[in-house]
């Protein structure tokens, strides 16, 4: 310990330092690491405190320190340890202090360490820096241009306010007029100091003059004159700092500085001035400041570089800077890119936040090329950035769990990224633009690099970078999904023409050969939000972005983003135009049209210059002060006058005034049709588009709050645990998948379907899935068609045997939309239910939690019951007073809701007068019939009607006409295809209710949909069952849970009374005599009243613990193996051995199943699999491909393959191995080999042919040789360079367009790969070509046999014909289809899909 004067006073000579880590405001910086510089005076008075140091516990070297006070300096962290002292930072330092300090540091750091009052003291208190002083300001500042011209460095002056500033006036004059001198003899290069990578030729200087503040100019107040740009033209730059206040970040000013002496020693160099102004700037007593001002220099603290040190791309490889700037994105362990740089993306594989004004926001990709797989664009941070949560979880990842981040941008337009950024102050932030100015309002740049984004990109190319974000950008590319999901959702499900739908679909309406010029205020924020790219067909007129072959096109933005004023943008689109020589489409707000009308004069000189189109967003004044807080403390009348300028000036007027085309839309369809219209055009035009401020605000906000609600359930989705919050997306995988068929007995007679019995009994028959996942997890689904399902049990149990073989070893992650369009209707209701309930297992949470991201402890909106209402079901037979009877019994044990099947009578009066003593539902009628029905009950109370009418169109005159609320049932059942957009015929306020089968409208995802969109049109979503067993009831009575909780949140936000408790119809748990589930649904009346409810807690608590009745079941299939051999052939002129497999029982019927070129007998395993329980499936590889080979006796002279030969060898094999009649199933190639044999052998072995994408052949000769031709020269390719090459050129045709859209492509080429003989692959090309074949159409005239042509969905017309030339064979072929083929296949399609 030492404790002497002596001592201390060594100690304080040495430099030793100490920690300043004590409880003080200072320290609520995270991560900081500052340390105080203790004088010997103020050590001694320590020591004689009895305060003792341990010598040993510190280090003696410093690169930086500045001063807070005579007594207290922050240096750098220059040793290890956590130390206290008694010094308290916030009492011994005024802010005066603090900034001077840093404007001192930062000039050493830049190696400007000669300086010629808080701005004295700093500078003299520097231990790197030479003070020179003078009483005469003029001889000072010529003392700074020698030394500047003699070091080629130059000299910071130093001057008090008011004269003492013009005095230097003269020096700046001296050195621009010796500007040409200079450069005549100076050609040394700038110091490394700098590290602004340039040398300067003649003398420049950094003059920093005092001031009084701003409130003292013009007062009379002393030595207070006008010091702002002080010196005109005569400097190069002119800036004046704030008074020092800690209410501004400190990082300002070290930011400040390091702009200025770029731009001095910049070329052309000159003297920059600064202005400082301080209150009270001579004293220097401590004044209380607060801390957080520091906030962001915590990595500046820790070594001795600039803050933002400023590159010139010209001289980037030259003075090896970007040895530095490649080092920190080697290094970064999280980063992520602000730019619209393509091929910097996919050399880093970073995220990319795309900003609209890059062109990646609008990007087109042509197909699903694996350039493009690992490239993520985030285009929603903005809001996912709306969440608490995700801004936590951002912050964490990004910045606080890995501190060596790093972000690589230039501006951008979102305020809410741009804040966040700010807060958090990356440790590396590197930002490229092509000029030399600042842009950098947060101040937290840390490399500022004066470059075009390709240029730099081109200088960090050929160079590694390690991946070591593929998991987090898993993460975020599923978090990023889920909210455009949203967003696409909302924007779809608002029917009326809103301008964010405007937003989000301006990409479909501009053309390969279009450009967007995007105004300021709402126009570019509702763009940078809203808008999306599309996915489309590869197009060989497209540009490919940045001329890298890349299939991903960005469309050229445009905007005047300086001021962001909204002057002058007409005027600059109609320019831009002319100058990209591009359609343009210009987007701008009514307001930014009305300021700039004489642009229209000039869009009239339509000079050298494509057709524009101006679309004009009118919602008759400044919108986007509504979104602001001030809407909210301001009266309405004030907003209107001084803020939205409201006004109800005619842009039709003013067009007309310009004879300009102008075209006005109120709806959806009317926009599409006007851009449709206007880019069919020669002439210019302008679509005005109706809105209204509030209209407007009233939507931008649902868009926030459900931005925000999904992003919160996603994250909660995906990290369900508090110590897994930081983990990156964990994928799991089904390790199997098994089924079991059940029976139960049932209590009543079905209401919907035929009725089963045998006996005196009734049952029911389904299936249950059990669901295994690779930790053992294990979840249950059921599956039990009835008859409002389209499928039936054999049809459900074809699918689930494919399905057994296809999703073993199968990913899934913890996010629902994976199982988008995977499966339908109940099949794949039963497999998310099984998926969901083992990842709640798995995860240890609730089926409720898993699907939709509820949590207990923080989800606001929870509803307080603990029990889902269930409504009664009744069947309408007997007469009223039987019915009455029950359903008195009904109410009497607690159901508030009774549904009653009527329409089952012959007259509907019948019906009617039982309603009058049950005041209860109705049914389905003709329109006249509902009418007649409608008028006599319309007294009766009734809450709504299900599907009163028979046919769907009559449903909405029905309401009008009667006035009657109706519920839809069975027209949500038969809805296909592009959901929202069928349903918005049912927006009418006449419908008030929804029925919602999950297993009938296909599974839970599709379910939770169809309710959103009730609930976003205030009506009522009810989750109705099928009859299944307890197992599905409870998993209906947590997802109706789930949407109750979802509709009082949504009402509350709209600012709607919530709206009153739903009954769901899971009242048909009374149908059942027994139970698949060993323990059954409880439905009961709530304890505290008399309302009968199926309890939720028991309901999770059945699936966690469930356990299947095992005298239900009555058979089970867990998936069986395909039986491999080889068929053997010697002949004459050849030798071949073919792979064959097998599956299914001998004595069934035999279908032979053939595949494509490249293809093999595997292709075909699922549906072999899913057709095995009745047919005996054959499949083989055919020679040339797979495992089968042939070999040429040369000698006897044959050495070709050709569809006539392999036919025979198949014929052979066939013959082998069935007695029977085949039906045998080709594609493509296989189909045409299947052709051949069922013309040849019609009568002795094909039973039918199945031609999935085959043909007869090429009827033109001239054709048939081209055909012929260019298959040999593929052929030569594939034997000349291998089957890798041949196929990336294969698969790159446009006939694979298509293909290359499908998600599994890659395992597709990657199976194709497995071919073991590329030269048999070559010879079967060739000798199996079209063009070699003979055509067949002739023989097909002839046949008697059934023949089932199957053509792709997504064929044109074009091409079915090419294929099959001839309607008339169309029709022939007709005649002959197996009609239970047909729809055995069908449903196979169907599946695979």
């Amino acid at each position: 310990m030492v404790s002497s004067v002596t001592a201390v006073s060594d100690l304080c000579n040495k430099s030793w330092y100490l920690s300043v880590h004590e409880q003080s405001s200072l320290i609520e910086m995270k991560d900081t690491n500052m340390v105080v510089h203790i004088n010997g005076k103020f050590m001694e008075n320590m020591a004689a405190e009895g305060h003792n140091f341990q010598m040993e516990q510190f280090q003696t070297r410093c690169h930086a320190y500045f001063r807070l006070s005579a007594s207290v300096a922050l240096a750098t962290d220059v040793f290890e340890g956590h130390r206290r002292s008694s010094v308290s930072v916030s009492k011994c330092a005024n802010i005066n202090a603090v900034w001077a300090s840093l404007l001192v540091e930062e000039f050493v750091r830049l190696g400007l360490t000669d300086q010629v009052v808080p701005l004295a003291i700093s500078a003299s208190a520097h231990q790197l820096t030479t003070c020179i002083s003078c009483y005469d300001e003029r001889s000072l500042a010529y003392h700074a241009v020698g030394y500047a011209r003699g070091s080629l460095r130059p000299a910071v002056v130093i001057t008090s306010s008011g004269t003492a500033v013009s005095n230097l006036l003269p020096a700046p004059l001296f050195l621009l007029g010796s500007f040409c001198f200079c450069h005549m003899f100076l050609e040394e290069p700038l110091s490394e100091l700098f590290n602004v990578g340039i040398g300067y030729s003649f003398p420049t200087n950094l003059l920093l003059t005092a001031d009084r503040p701003p409130e003292l100019h013009d007062t009379g107040a002393n030595q207070a004159i006008n010091q702002v740009n002080h010196f005109g033209e005569f400097v190069k730059h002119s800036f004046s700092l704030p008074p020092p206040t800690d209410d501004i970040p400190a990082r300002m000013v070290l930011t400040t500085i390091d702009s200025a002496v770029y731009i001095a020693t910049h070329p052309a160099q000159g003297p920059v001035h600064i202005n400082c102004p301080f209150r009270e700037p001579l004293e220097n007593y401590p004044r209380e400041w607060t801390v957080k001002c520091l906030k962001g220099l915590d990595n500046w603290m820790s070594n001795h570089i600039p803050f933002s040190k400023y590159y010139n791309i010209q001289n980037f490889s030259v003075c090896g800077q970007i040895n530095e700037v490649l080092r920190i994105v080697q290094d970064a362990e999280r980063g992520i890119l602000i730019i619209g740089a393509l091929l910097l993306a996919k050399q880093l594989l970073w995220p990319v936040v795309t900003d609209i004004l890059s062109g990646l926001r609008l990007r087109k990709l042509h197909g699903a090329f694996s350039d493009m797989d690992n490239l993520l664009f985030v285009d929603h941070l903005d809001h996912v950035l709306v969440s608490d949560s995700a801004r936590i979880w951002w912050s964490q990842m990004l910045f606080y769990r890995y501190s060596k981040n790093c972000i690589i941008g230039s501006r951008i337009t979102s305020k809410r990224i741009s804040q966040w950024l700010a807060f958090h102050s990356p440790r590396s932030y590197i930002l490229v633009d092509k000029h030399p100015y600042r842009h950098d309002h947060s101040h937290i740049v840390t490399h500022r690099i004066q470059s075009t984004v390709a240029e730099f990109a081109e200088s960090l190319r050929n160079n590694y970078f390690p991946q070591k974000m593929s998991k987090w950008s898993r993460f975020l590319e599923m978090l990023n999904n889920t909210v455009a999901r949203e967003i696409s959702f909302q924007i779809s499900a608002e029917y009326s023409l809103t301008e964010p739908h405007v937003a989000h679909g301006i990409a479909e309406s501009l053309r390969d050969n279009a450009a967007l010029f995007i105004g300021n205020s709402m126009a570019v924020r509702d763009t940078d939000m809203f808008a999306r790219g599309w996915v489309g067909p590869s197009s060989s007129t497209l540009h490919q972005f940045l001329c890298d072959g890349l299939p991903l096109q960005g469309i050229r933005v445009a905007g005047n983003r300086g001021a962001s004023g909204i002057d002058g943008l007409l005027s600059a689109a109609v320019g831009f135009a002319v100058g990209c020589n591009k359609r343009v489409l210009c987007m701008v707000g009514d307001v930014s049209f009305l300021h700039d009308t004489n642009g229209l004069a000039i869009l009239n000189q339509r000079i050298q210059r494509r057709p524009m189109t101006i679309l004009v967003i009118n919602n008759h004044g400044g919108a986007i002060f509504s979104l602001l807080p001030l809407e909210e403390t301001t009266d309405l009348d004030t907003l209107h006058k001084y803020f939205y300028t409201s006004h109800d000036i005619s842009v039709k007027k003013l067009c007309e005034a310009h004879s300009v085309r102008h075209l006005h839309v109120q709806t959806k369809m009317e926009l599409q049709l006007a851009l449709s219209i206007c880019q069919q055009s020669q002439r210019d035009s302008v679509i005005e588009v109706e809105s209204t401020i509030k209209s407007n605000s009233t939507f931008h906000s649902i868009l926030k709050w459900s931005a925000g609600q999904i992003t919160n359930q996603a994250l909660h989705v995906l990290s369900p645990v508090q110590d897994r919050v930081l983990d990156p997306v964990s994928l799991c995988k089904i390790e199997k998948m098994e089924y079991s068929m059940y029976r139960i007995q049932l209590a009543l007679p079905l209401t919907s379907g035929p009725k089963n019995s045998e006996g005196n009994s009734l049952y029911k028959e389904g299936y249950i899935l059990s669901l295994t996942l690779d930790d053992g997890s294990v979840g249950h689904g059921e599956v039990a068609p009835i008859g409002i399902h389209k499928e039936n049990l054999e049809d459900v149990e074809e699918q689930l045997r494919f399905f057994v073989h296809v999703i073993e070893g199968s990913e899934i992650n913890n996010l629902l939309p994976i199982l988008r369009g995977s499966f339908s209707s109940c099949v794949r209701c039963g497999i998310e239910m099984a998926v969901l309930l083992a990842l709640a297992k798995q995860r240890g949470s609730s089926f409720c939690d898993t699907v939709f991201g509820y949590a207990d402890e923080t989800d606001d909106v929870r509803m307080k019951r603990s029990g889902i209402q269930v409504c009664a079901l009744v069947d309408c037979n007997g007469t009223p007073e039987e019915v009455s009877h029950v359903v008195s019994q009904m109410v009497a044990e607690g159901f508030t809701t009774i549904k009653l099947k009527v329409a089952r009578r012959k007259d509907p009066l019948e019906d009617a007068a039982v309603v009058k003593e049950i005041r209860n539902r109705i049914g389905n009628w003709s329109y006249e019939e509902a009418v007649l029905f409608g008028s006599r009950v319309k007294h009766c109370s009734l809450q709504y009607i299900e599907e009163p009418v028979q046919f769907e169109e009559d449903i909405i005159k029905f309401c009008k006409e009667t006035n009657l609320s109706v519920a839809l049932d069975e027209t949500i059942d038969n809805i296909k295809g592009d959901l929202l957009r069928r349903l918005e015929k049912f927006v009418h306020p006449g419908i008030v209710a929804v029925v919602i089968k999950p297993s009938v409208v296909g599974g839970f995802e599709n379910a939770a949909l169809i309710a959103q969109w009730a609930q976003q049109h205030e009506k009522m979503a009810v989750i109705s069952s099928a009859f299944e067993s307890s197992l599905s009831l409870a998993s209906y009575v947590l997802f109706s849970y789930h949407l109750e909780c979802q509709a009082a949140a949504i009402s509350t936000a709209r600012g709607n009374e919530p709206r009153s408790v739903t009954a769901h119809g899971l009242g048909t748990y009374r149908w059942l005599k027994e139970d698949l589930a060993a323990e059954t649904i409880s439905v009961s009346t709530h304890p505290n009243g008399n309302i009968m409810e199926a309890s939720v807690e028991d309901a999770g608590r059945l699936l966690q613990r469930f356990k299947t009745d095992k005298r239900t079941i009555h058979r089970s299939y867990c998936g069986e193996q395909m039986k491999p051999y080889r068929w053997t052939l010697d002949d004459v002129n050849f030798s071949c051995s073919i792979k064959v497999q097998e599956v299914g029982i001998a004595d069934n019927q035999v279908t032979v199943f053939l595949h494509g070129f490249l293809g093999a007998g595997d292709d075909w395993i699922p549906i072999m699999k899913a057709l095995s329980a009745s047919t005996r499936c054959i499949s083989v590889d055919l020679p040339g491909h797979g495992e089968s080979e042939i070999a040429w006796k040369v000698e006897n002279g044959a050495s070709s393959i050709s569809v006539e030969l392999v036919g025979d060898i198949l014929h052979k094999l066939l013959s082998d191995a069935t007695k029977k009649k085949v039906v045998l199933v080709g594609y493509s190639m296989g189909a045409r080999i299947a052709l051949y044999m069922a013309t040849k052998y019609r009568d002795k072995q094909i039973e039918g042919t199945v031609l999935i994408s085959g043909s007869p052949g090429i009827r033109d000769d001239a054709v048939r040789r081209t055909r012929l031709a260019q298959d040999d020269a593929r052929a030569r390719y594939l034997s000349s360079h291998g089957l890798e090459c041949f196929l990336k050129t294969w698969y790159a045709g446009d006939l694979w367009s298509s293909l290359r859209d499908h998600p599994h492509f890659r395992k597709i080429v990657s199976n194709r790969q497995r071919q073991g003989d590329a030269q048999a692959l070559a010879q079967a090309l060739s000798g199996l070509s079209i063009g070699r074949q003979r055509p067949l159409w002739e023989e097909l005239r002839t046949l008697q046999k059934p023949i089932l042509l199957v053509f792709g969905e997504k064929d044109t017309n074009e091409k079915v014909h090419s294929e099959t030339e001839d309607d008339l064979i169309i029709n022939l072929l007709a005649q002959f289809i197996d009609r239970p083929l047909l729809a055995k296949l069908q449903c196979l399609k169907s599946t695979s899909s």
